[in-house]
């Protein structure tokens, strides 16, 4: 059975958004190279920044996904993170607000992919 196990982000600059999804994830890239950076997420599942195909990135963005992160807890645990994250001076696209899914919010990153923050399924 084919089951995804990378999930790659186009990036421009892949020191800067090194840094930018270091510092937001609290974690360590498991491979560097000047165009393609992983992040192990979870055993055998890489969350990757790529820039070699960065002409397809264009100064102003459509996007149609998201980087999602779910998390445990209530709508507090969701907050904590915004209070956490735009300390960190990240480009707030949504405030928290409340979904069906329950409490939410969107940043994006340098390039403009947007992060989605929400509570577990």
């Amino acid at each position: 059975m084919a089951t995804p196990n990378l999930f790659l982000i186009y990036v421009t600059d892949t020191t800067a958004s090194t840094a930018f999804y270091s510092d937001l994830f609290e974690m360590e890239p498991e491979m560097v190279t000047p165009r393609y950076v992983s992040f192990e997420v979870a055993p055998g599942v890489l969350f990757s920044l790529w820039s070699g195909a960065s002409k397809s990135v264009t100064a102003t963005p459509v996007r149609t996904s998201e980087v999602g992160l779910m998390v445990p807890g209530s709508a507090e645990a969701v907050d904590a993170i915004f209070t956490d994250w735009t300390a960190k001076g990240v480009d707030v696209v949504s405030e928290p607000h409340d979904e069906v899914f329950g409490r939410t919010f969107v940043v994006a990153d340098p390039d403009g992919n947007l992060i989605r923050v929400s509570p577990l399924d």
